[in-house]
């Protein structure tokens, strides 16, 4: 394995287990010290607050029935799988990619590890908004998540975006390369 890699490999799970502690740390203090539920202590104004509830469903509140608990476990662990495919299909050298899949990796596994331990749902408890329009409360592994996916999106990007140009770039540049720099 070249260091390279080696260096990509540490990037990838210390990335992974420290998202995944922040969020189960952050999940723990919430837990011990925002009850009862949905009670709420104000950290900026009404702006930014604490407030715990639990999410039995997915992002935004999507509920799935009587089974949520099941089919977003089922989902996450399929979610998971791609992203180990991702990640493994990476090419060397590609940090941003390693890190943006590190980040979805770790928020989805944080959020699952909290579906597997309680039947009560996901600990969210950061709560964003002005007044009765609030963002949909949510937790570290969210922002991991969030921030890894918007990541990732930019990358593949960029990629796409490199894979399209680069054809044209090399039919515009094969004259130049014709041309003998030293007989000048």
């Amino acid at each position: 394995m070249t260091s390279r890699r080696r260096g990509e490999r540490a990037l990838f799970w210390g990335t992974l287990a420290s998202v995944v502690a922040a969020d189960a740390a952050s999940k723990a203090v919430a837990v011990a010290s925002l009850m009862p539920v949905h009670s709420e202590v104000p950290v900026f104004g009404d702006w930014f607050r604490w407030r715990l509830v639990y999410n039995p469903g997915a992002a935004f509140g999507l509920h799935a029935g009587a089974y949520s608990r099941l089919i977003f476990t089922a989902l996450t662990v399929v979610a998971l799988g791609i992203l180990a495919r991702v990640y493994h299909a990476t090419r060397a050298g590609d940090r941003s990619r390693v890190l943006s899949v590190a980040l979805v990796a770790a928020g989805a596994l944080g959020n699952l590890i909290d579906r597997v331990r309680s039947a009560a749902g996901v600990v969210d408890f950061i709560d964003v908004g002005v007044g009765d329009m609030r963002w949909p409360t949510f937790n570290v592994a969210d922002i991991a998540v969030t921030s890894g996916a918007l990541l990732l999106a930019w990358v593949l990007w960029a990629e796409e975006e490199h894979v399209a140009v680069a054809p044209e770039s090399r039919a515009a540049l094969e004259p130049l390369a014709a041309v003998d720099v030293e007989s000048r």
